[in-house]
């Protein structure tokens, strides 16, 4: 039985209506998500057979401009994991997605490979208020979108943004962890941002709700969540990001040598205090997991992540999580360990294929002073290959469509022992489990189980229709619908005339250079948390910024590498180090159509001083933001207090970035919370 929501939408006049305002937005757009694609960040993106699913998130269109920076990405795209272009899978736009399907910064996608569906859950809204939580579902089979209306069961669940989030498609689960409560996520929000300190479970099958605890009581965002089949059912294992120990938006680092797990079968939490080469605190940077073909040791690889004081720019790096020995493991990138890229990133996404490569899609360059596209020419698409199994021994790399098994490289067991197909040696932690029933879920494999399709997930005719839509329409109807459609499209039309002038008009008047920053309401944290409830009446919400990319505080300025290519190699070195080049030029050899492409793309790169296969620069110009100020490990030894720049009056706070202001003169003893601030972004 289809819901009232459903149903409308199914209606065929309606839905024309809504194909037309999407029509029109994308016309109002005037950018191509292919042709004109420079940056992409804070998206969500998921996995279902052979594709990769890319939804919202921010973006920048090229030729890289003032104007053509920090836009909403209304676009719903896959990239074809059975396709490459110059090395990478194939960027696809023209999936369905109308103006009715919310499009946010730091969601997640959950996907179900069974049900052949994805499931779009939590972030944040950006130049407009939140609406009300509904989970909306994409069905893959049949490119549309569905509501699946507000959370049933027990649980009273209010989506949070910049949290942790993973599904497990073989039980029909979904889970999320942390993640920030604020007025761009949540309706009628009053007061400071708050992270939460809840798991979320989803169920599939029967669309209903679980409002789990958390390992303890501490408020955690901005972390990385993944899936490892070990134990009975599978256990998630959570680590660093941000905790908001005060409940009012403080940002203290969760150091990586603490490692939470989730034991999925019997519902209890797990620390373990892992050693080896911790990396260096990080908030938002993605995360993938692979294993031994024998289950001996579960690989866990992140890369990047942004920065917190002293060292705000970031991090250009991989690291390795090898369980259940707990030992974290420089990864083969960069070649110095006491050193990280020249390009530091955050705010992208991993996704692992086939358990033997890691897509590393998008990323804000922090601290970015030349401006330059992310790979523009594969639509900021970066391949690892987890195993390293390619003559040059490389962990970038070009994408194989056909590469299906994950070996241990050689960084790896050197640490633990074993064969590239497991055995390994080193078992347990250095010293030792933190709780005796780890050591035995550790010992212990998931026992992977068939989970059925709840309808029929065949490839559809051509002309098959949608489940619920075959409404037979007389003649009649059908011409009515058509008139009343057309009088409606010319509304529209003139409608959004109206208001692309309007918006035009209001990018083209002068910024006050003191007038506060967009962002957040209130400046004292709530009495309480927010309990999952909303308030009533919705209070007005503000127009939010983006997650901005970001510039250092304290004068401090990263050194960025002018990207050359090698003529000896022959390799594009644009996004990594000389010693670490990524894709290999085009074959020369290439059908009519792709070399005329490659001439026009080759003469607008030589207009522009750029060599074929290199990024697309822009001018140099003044950052958007800087990064805030932190509760937590910021003071030297020294220092009795935290210093702050005086300011007449101060201003709402934002944890990730956006808008803000700072507090009054003064000094403040250790251990007092402290608020975060931020500037006005420059533009």
């Amino acid at each position: 039985m289809l819901s009232r929501t459903q149903r409308s939408g199914s209606r065929p006049g309606a839905a024309l209506l809504v194909f037309v305002c999407y029509l029109v937005a994308f016309a109002a757009a005037q950018y191509d998500p292919l042709k004109d694609f420079c940056r992409r960040w804070a998206h969500q993106a998921a996995v279902v057979d052979d594709r990769l699913y890319i939804d919202g998130g921010m973006v920048d269109w090229k030729p890289f401009s003032a104007s053509s920076q920090n836009y909403t990405n209304p676009f719903f795209l896959y990239s074809d994991l059975g396709q490459t272009t110059e090395g990478m899978p194939t960027l696809n736009a023209g999936l369905s997605k109308n103006a009715t399907i919310p499009t946010v910064n730091g969601g997640v996608l959950w996907e179900d490979s069974v049900n052949k569906r994805l499931y779009l859950y939590g972030g944040e809204f950006y130049q407009s208020p939140p609406t009300g939580f509904v989970l909306y579902s994409y069905d893959i089979l049949y490119d549309n979108w569905i509501s699946l209306g507000q959370p049933a069961g027990s649980a009273m669940v209010v989506p949070t943004s910049y949290g942790a989030g993973v599904s497990i498609s073989w039980k029909g689960e979904a889970y999320h962890y942390g993640g920030w409560f604020n007025n761009a996520s949540v309706p009628g929000w009053n007061g400071p941002p708050q992270a939460s300190n809840r798991l979320i479970k989803y169920t599939m099958d029967t669309n209903t709700w679980s409002n789990l605890t958390g390992p303890d009581n501490v408020r955690r965002a901005e972390g990385a969540m993944v899936y490892i089949p070990a134990g009975d059912a599978g256990m998630l294992v959570y680590f660093g990001g941000s905790d908001d120990l005060y409940g009012n938006g403080t940002l203290t680092p969760e150091p990586l040598d603490r490692i939470y797990l989730f034991d999925i079968a019997n519902t209890k939490w797990y620390s373990q205090m892992a050693t080896g080469r911790i990396p260096e605190n990080r908030r938002r940077f993605c995360a993938g997991a692979t294993w031994a073909q024998d289950q001996s040791s579960y690989n866990i690889y992140i890369y990047g992540g942004a920065g917190f004081p002293p060292d705000t720019t970031g991090y250009d790096d991989i690291y390795i999580l090898s369980i259940p020995s707990f030992q974290w493991i420089r990864g083969p990138y960069p070649a110095d360990s006491n050193s990280t890229g020249p390009y530091p990133k955050s705010m992208m996404t991993c996704n692992v294929v086939n358990n033997a490569q890691m897509l590393v899609i998008g990323g804000t360059y922090s601290n970015d002073t030349t401006y330059m596209c992310d790979a523009d020419v594969v639509w900021g698409e970066h391949s690892m290959d987890l195993g390293k199994q390619n003559p040059q021994d490389a962990i970038w790399a070009l994408f194989k469509p056909n590469l299906t098994t994950y070996v241990v490289p050689t960084d790896i067991l050197t640490a633990i022992g074993g064969a590239s197909t497991g055995g390994a040696q080193t078992t347990a932690p250095v010293s030792g489990f933190n709780a005796p029933d780890l050591s035995v879920l550790m010992t212990r494999k998931a026992i992977v189980q068939s989970r059925s399709p709840t309808r029929d997930v065949s490839v559809p005719t051509a002309g098959k229709a949608h489940p619920g839509s075959g409404v037979v329409l007389g003649t009649g109807v059908i011409a009515g619908i058509a008139i009343g459609s057309v009088v409606a499209i010319i509304i529209i039309l003139t409608a959004c005339i109206i208001c692309i002038r309007r918006r035009k008009k209001y990018y083209a008047g002068p910024r006050q250079a003191n007038q506060p920053p967009p962002g957040w309401a209130g400046s004292n944290p709530p009495s309480a948390s927010p309990a999952y409830s909303y308030p009533s009446p919705p209070l007005p919400v503000p127009v939010s910024g983006p997650p901005a990319e970001l510039e250092s505080e304290q004068g401090i300025t990263p050194v960025y590498y002018t990207p050359a290519r090698s003529p000896s190699s022959g390799k594009y070195e644009a996004w990594t180090t000389p010693a670490a080049a990524e894709m290999p030029l085009p074959s020369p050899t290439r059908s009519t159509r792709s070399r005329r492409a490659s001439r026009a793309s080759d003469r607008e790169r030589e207009a522009r001083g750029v060599m074929p296969g290199q990024p697309y620069y822009s001018p140099v110009r003044t950052p958007d933001a800087v990064w805030p100020s932190f509760q937590g490990q910021t003071q030297s030894p020294n220092q009795g207090g935290v210093a702050y720049e005086a300011d007449s009056s101060p201003l709402p706070i934002h944890p990730s970035g956006i808008g803000g202001g700072r507090p009054g003169p003064g000094t403040l003893p250790p251990g007092v919370p402290v608020q975060p601030r931020w500037d006005e972004p420059r533009r």
